[in-house]
């Protein structure tokens, strides 16, 4: 970029950061600006700069030999000669400001930047249910195993089996060293059910947990956000989004694994989870519209899949994401094809990958029957009426061959095989080990502004079709031990937002959510500190109030409660357990949770 063009885009960068806002009425947000067809307008003005161009060479060139023959004549002094260089001068200076301004208005037709900071404070209250340590129970088995043949008979009690562990610990080392989990489960299916009873009986009073309280007094997060919008060509644009998100005080990057899905640092959470002051890109795609003149159009990248409806609501924001957010609040990779039946009616075929296999995860090292399958998800969303004051929305997503997690990062205090601490945790990059079946989510959206009210609903249903495998964390919807079923879950959702007569300035927000035992959806990159609350498995309560100092400057007060039925919300791994009735837990969870959250949002 020449000095000209670079001068273009930072002074207009500084008109547009200082340029007041417009109110609007019906938008909770100021909309984007509109990108305006500039083909012919674009060719008019390089044709204008070559024609300066060619008149600031020429006068540069008689400048130049002015300035020769004053040199060649030395003293001799001649008054029109001097006149005509001091108007040339002039001119060359107009020029080059006539050129700079053309080529500024050329650089910002081409790119169009916005953003976004919040500050939040939470404050939580949480509490964990009384429950049997999973993990400690299964590092008895583990153990026991161990223990049986050294004893030549089965342990008495669990003084016995870590006795005899501790006397042979270098042994006991090299064991678990070796354990596979097919050996594991093998040992546990050659005790009948009679001996299992009989020796869970022994072992589970040791690993009971008296329940307790979860609570943080203060947290509070710094969220950045970069948007960039270009205009490529009459029916070709590029946007892009960079985002930083982190804990005041922690920019680590990797989570202490707790048995919460957002615990995990992987591809779909990276923006959606406080992580680092690292900015880190968030959305990157192109539109290609009216392919060949047609209502078809293409769309490659990392997708627009979060911050879909309803959930802009309650972030007084317009629709962030194509998807019903109900159901897929996660960013990925991918393709969408769609076609534009009216302004009003839009359907969209969208293809992504959740688990690539080729690349990153030691496939040459690996035997072609230890190779996992990718993860496709494929997708269908139709908008049957979109609006200024309605939306219909249908969305309908099919998982291929999930894993049992996706790639990511963790520090992991326990080994989840053996059951045993990680005296040193460490950060880990976790990988999948087994392919476990289909996953299928289908949802429909609501919107509807009636005067001052808003109102929304969202029904969704949600099905596995396991394979059969189960891995240390379980199958689909069963435990590591069981026999994975297929299940189908639900969820409900419902909302209603009332817009004060100030312009709309302030809104007074509530709304429900409601799933069942086996629901789950795609939702790790919500960014609920608690837990995205459209995973849960149980009850959520909602109430929230924005109020605009001005156009662009927004405060919210929040508050937020979590009513758990049963384990394992967000997961699709392992088998849901009811809360009520001191549950055998892998990690522990919230039985109910409520947090208070005070928001400033800065928008520019």
């Amino acid at each position: 970029m020449n000095i000209f063009a670079f001068t273009a885009v930072f002074l207009t960068l500084s008109q547009f950061v200082s340029m007041p806002a417009q109110a609007q009425n019906l938008s909770p947000v100021p909309p984007p600006v509109t990108e305006v067809d500039t083909g012919d307008t674009n060719a008019q003005l390089r044709k204008e700069v070559e024609i300066l161009r060619k008149s600031l060479s020429s006068l540069e060139q008689r400048l130049g030999a002015q300035e020769k023959q004053n040199q060649i004549q030395k003293s001799a002094v001649v008054p029109d000669s001097t006149i005509n260089a001091a108007e040339l001068v002039t001119d060359v200076k107009d020029l080059d400001k006539r050129v700079s301004e053309t080529e500024k208005g050329q650089a910002m037709d081409r790119l169009h930047f916005s953003g976004d900071y919040r500050f939040e404070f939470h404050t939580i209250r949480g509490n964990v249910p009384s429950h049997f340590d999973g993990l400690g129970l299964q590092n008895l088995v583990v153990r026991t195993m161990f223990a049986s043949p050294i004893l030549g008979r089965n342990p008495t009690g669990v003084t016995e089996i870590n006795n005899t562990v501790a006397a042979h610990y270098a042994e006991y080392q090299q064991f678990t060293n070796n354990l596979t989990f097919a050996q594991l489960k093998s040992a546990m299916a050659s005790f009948s059910p009679q001996m299992q009873q009989q020796l869970f009986g022994m072992l589970l009073p040791s690993t009971f947990v008296q329940g307790y309280g979860a609570d943080t007094n203060s947290l509070m997060t710094n969220r950045l956000r970069l948007r960039f919008d270009a205009k490529v060509a009459d029916n070709i644009s590029f946007t892009g989004r960079l985002s930083m998100y982190k804990a005041f005080g922690d920019s680590t990057g990797v989570q202490v694994f707790n048995g919460q899905p957002n615990s995990l640092n992987m591809d779909g959470n990276t923006s959606g989870v406080p992580n680092s002051d690292q900015l880190r890109v968030e959305r990157a795609f192109f539109n290609w519209n009216k392919i060949g003149g047609t209502p078809f159009y293409l769309s490659v990248g990392r997708r627009p899949s979060n911050d879909g409806p309803p959930l802009n609501y309650r972030q007084d924001e317009m629709r962030g994401g194509t998807p019903s957010g109900s159901l897929i609040d996660f960013q990925f990779d991918g393709i969408t094809a769609g076609y534009r039946f009216s302004d009003k009616m839009v359907w969209r075929l969208c293809y992504g990958v959740g688990y690539q296999n080729g690349f990153g995860n030691g496939s040459l090292i690996k035997s072609p029957q230890d190779r996992l399958k990718d993860v496709h998800l494929l997708g269908v969303n139709l908008d049957l009426i979109e609006t200024e004051n309605t939306l219909v929305q249908a969305t309908y997503a099919h998982a291929f061959d999930v894993t049992d997690g996706f790639n990511g990062l963790m520090v992991l205090p326990r080994n989840p095989l053996t059951g045993e601490a990680i005296l040193a945790p460490v950060v880990l990059r976790y990988t999948p080990s087994a392919n476990l079946g289909a996953i299928n989510l289908v949802g429909v959206t609501v919107q509807r502004r009636v005067k001052q009210f808003d109102a929304y609903v969202s029904a969704n249903l949600s099905s596995t079709s396991p394979n059969g495998q189960t891995t240390p964390f379980g199958g689909l919807m069963s435990d590591p031990f069981e026999t994975p079923q297929g299940r189908t879950g639900y969820m409900g959702y419902a909302g209603i937002r009332y817009n004060f007569p100030n312009d709309s300035r302030t809104k007074l927000g509530f709304e429900f959510n409601s799933g069942s035992k086996y629901w789950f959806n795609f939702s790790q990159a919500e960014d609920d500190i608690v837990a995205p609350k459209t995973n849960t498995r149980g009850n959520v309560y909602e109430t929230y109030l924005t109020h605009r100092l001005s156009d662009r400057f927004i405060i919210k007060a929040d508050f937020i409660k979590y009513l758990y039925n049963f384990s394992g919300s967000g997961w699709h791994v392992g088998a849901p357990q009811p809360l009520n009735s001191t549950p055998i837990l892998g990690f522990p969870t919230y039985k109910d949770a409520q947090m208070f959250t005070l928001s400033l949002i800065s928008r520019f």
